[in-house]
């Protein structure tokens, strides 16, 4: 037997709010809406007006119901950089454990990708790694996922954005190469470009296909080649999925 909802009037209001994200842009119609629901116009439109007082839902100039501005207001809060740490981290220590390497979460701030939470392994670590730390994109395996994902998106970068990403700190064509490699692999990589005998593998969390994070495997050198590189790139795709929080994905390989 199926269990009701505890509170009949809110849960109206919930499946109202799914059917005008179903709806999309344009919205839909009250009748159509009431037929997908499964409920009489008059209910539904006395569900949609609450729903409108608190900025939940909005009307078009032709009548039609779709998601107002609170509703997205709700999955930008959660999902917003301060919040992201304390969502990640189970995924974070996973991979961690599974790899016995330290693991980065980051996100882009202006040119740079900003360090927004660590786990380090039960091993010594022979990398200086801070939170709050910024580092180029265009140097960095994170930013260079982030870059990736944004081109996959909308497309590649040009010349001129090639140029402002790269700055002091690489050129543009070596960054075109990174960027192309990363979107061919569905990852970004560094090889001992910020620190000597260090390198570190990414991939960049998407919210309806736009990167919000990314995530590293941070490791020696000589533990990012070979089997010993093929083994954490399998775990970064295998431990993350199923730990991400709704409405994350993983940039995929084409």
């Amino acid at each position: 037997m199926t269990q009701s909802s505890p509170i009949g009037a809110v849960d109206k209001a919930l499946c109202a709010l799914d059917a005008l994200a179903r709806a999309g842009a344009e919205g839909a119609s009250l009748a159509d809406l009431a037929a997908g629901l499964g409920v009489h116009k008059a209910t539904l439109h006395r569900t949609l007006a609450a729903l409108r007082y608190r900025g939940y839902a909005e009307q078009t100039t032709d009548g039609a119901y779709r998601l107002g501005a609170a509703a997205l207001v709700l999955g930008d809060t959660f999902l917003r950089q301060e919040n992201l740490p304390r969502l990640l981290r189970p995924a974070l220590e996973a991979l961690s454990a599974r790899v016995d390497e330290l693991v980065h979460l980051g996100a882009l701030a202006g040119r740079e990708i900003v360090y927004l939470d660590k786990v380090e392994p039960q091993r010594a670590v022979r990398v200086w790694s801070a939170v709050g730390r910024h580092r180029p994109a265009a140097t960095t395996a994170l930013g260079r996922a982030w870059l990736a994902a944004v081109e996959v998106a909308d497309g590649a970068l040009d010349d001129e954005a090639l140029t402002r990403w790269a700055g002091d700190d690489t050129t543009p064509a070596a960054l075109r190469g990174a960027l192309d490699a990363a979107r061919a692999r569905g990852f970004g990589e560094e090889n001992q470009e910020n620190e000597p005998g260090i390198s570190c593998a990414a991939v960049a969390l998407l919210r309806d296909g736009y990167p919000v994070a990314a995530v590293s495997i941070t490791a020696p050198a000589e533990r990012l080649t070979g089997a010993g590189r093929r083994a954490r790139l399998a775990a970064l795709r295998e431990v993350l999925p199923p730990l991400l929080p709704a409405g994350l994905t993983l940039l995929e390989a084409p």
